[in-house]
């Protein structure tokens, strides 16, 4: 569903002949990194209760490019009580990120829903790595204790694309799934309009995502 999404959204856009570049991916110089971005990435490693030396990511793979802005649609398991303390890191005090705020409201809001999609195996307790930097997950949905070990490296890995993107020149638009738009005089969702998008809601998402890029 999310790649059905994905692709609707693409043709929405494609159809108004924004130049984009589909799939993205940035091979990541980690030379940008030392200094003071190695100490923003240690910092949010080890308020997540990483363990060992911080993982770095090889390369960043975006849903989208349009010249220097690089664009993410996040679903439900981006927002949860993990992310919102890599929010709450000096990354997004050194840098400004516009969606910052709406970020940490929704990672307060909608944590239920993370629940909701993200107890499958492969996303609780995540790859190899995630057991090994953040410990064994808790049973599935017990969020005390060390809670989830793959929720953990997730929201590690979005602010390592923060930090990252930031680092190479480029501007990240987060899009939430839990964004409103305003289509026909009642808001709606931008998840739901994206599902089987009528004639009315493209136009509408034409016009949202055009003051994206003003």
């Amino acid at each position: 569903m999310h790649q059905l999404k994905i692709k609707n959204l693409l043709e929405i856009i494609q159809s108004t002949e924004i130049p984009l570049e589909v799939d993205f991916t940035l091979e990541v110089n980690k030379n940008y990194l030392k200094g003071k971005g190695e100490e923003l990435l240690k910092e949010v490693f080890h308020e997540l209760g990483g363990i060992g030396s911080p993982p770095i990511l090889d390369r960043l793979k975006f849903d989208f490019k349009i010249n220097r802005l690089v664009f993410i649609y996040d679903d439900e398991i981006h927002f949860n009580r993990y992310r919102l303390i890599s929010l709450k890191s000096n990354i997004y005090d050194t840098f400004s990120f516009l969606w910052r705020d709406t970020y940490l409201r929704l990672c307060r809001n909608f944590e239920k829903e993370c629940q909701k999609a993200g107890l499958q195996e492969r996303i609780w307790n995540g790859p190899p790595l995630a057991i090994k930097v953040f410990g064994k997950s808790e049973e599935y949905g017990e969020l005390t204790g060390n809670g989830s070990s793959g929720w953990k490296l997730n929201a590690y890995n979005d602010a390592q694309y923060d930090l990252f993107s930031r680092l190479h020149g480029y501007k990240l638009v987060r899009i939430p799934m839990y964004e409103n738009l305003m289509i026909g005089g009642s808001l709606r969702k931008i998840d739901d309009l994206l599902i089987r998008p009528t004639e009315q809601m493209e136009n509408g998402i034409k016009n949202w995502f055009q003051r994206k890029l003003d």
